[in-house]
């Protein structure tokens, strides 16, 4: 694979074929950007201006070092892969939990772990991590993607402390719901919880239309990617951002209230 000439910027950004991540590599490729889109599913982007497909699967530590060998410099990485089981503690399997972690959590450090070199190398860079609002907060049946997210803030704040001395930035986005088909695309389900046989029939039944709802009927990409944008430009850009109408309104109460009461917010939002 030729480099591109240094001049143009250069952005990896994982699960970049749907979603999200497909908003980002359109949008930053429009910009000048020169995008390597990483995705299981590369095909997805062929043939557009300034994006590089590439196979890649963050859980397979093999197909990461391949792609990186093949990159010269990286400016930007973009931690976006990634999906939301939905489960209770009681019944998830052993194979889901390990999954959730294996590409949400563990994911982002093999892609640091692979790019940061280069980063220190160059002098300068910029990892963004796209996190999640539940990051911060608790919901019931998302307790897994919850633990999941968490450990990515806490990834974020402490590369923050570990790669300023080199010159490298990271950041968090942490979005609240938005369009982009993620409930159809990126919630994998355990069965036993929306079994009719289940003890948490109840909460499943109250919860879950609600969570799926406001999901397809979030807020646009666009938010989030401009975002990204100003984050790249601006290199004073605060450590975490937050986008999205459930955010914006979660995220300052849950600094400004207590526990109990923030919890008890959540119960009666949510009809719990």
């Amino acid at each position: 694979m030729k480099s591109m000439k240094k001049s143009q910027r250069v952005v990896l950004i994982t699960g970049a074929s749907s979603g999200m991540g497909r908003a980002m590599a359109l949008f930053l490729s429009k910009q000048g950007f020169h995008v390597y889109a990483g995705s299981r599913t590369p095909h997805k982007l062929n043939y557009i201006k300034n994006i590089t497909p590439l196979k890649l699967d963050v859980t397979n530590p093999k197909s990461i070092e391949e792609v990186l060998s093949s990159i010269d410099f990286i400016d930007i990485l973009i931690n976006n892969a990634g999906y939301g089981l939905v489960s209770t503690v009681e019944e998830v399997t052993e194979a889901e939990m390990l999954a959730q972690f294996n590409v949400n959590v563990f994911g982002v450090l093999r892609l640091c772990r692979a790019v940061i070199p280069k980063m220190r190398e160059q002098g300068e860079g910029t990892i963004i991590n796209i996190s999640s609002f539940l990051g911060k907060i608790g919901l019931p049946l998302f307790t897994i993607y919850n633990a999941s997210k968490y450990a990515v803030e806490g990834i974020t704040d402490s590369l923050r402390y570990e790669l300023k001395p080199f010159n490298i930035r990271v950041h968090s986005i942490m979005p609240g719901f938005f369009d982009t088909n993620f409930a159809r695309d990126n919630l994998v389900v355990n069965r036993e919880t929306f079994s009719s046989k289940s003890p948490y029939q109840t909460m499943v039944s109250k919860l879950a239309p609600v969570i799926v709802e406001q999901i397809n009927h979030g807020n646009s990409t666009d938010e989030v990617v401009k975002m990204v944008l100003d984050i790249i430009k601006n290199k004073n850009a605060p450590a975490r951002q937050t986008v999205g109408d459930k955010a914006k309104k979660f995220l300052p109460m849950r600094q400004e209230l207590s526990d109990e009461d923030f919890e008890r917010r959540v119960r009666e939002y949510y009809n719990l």
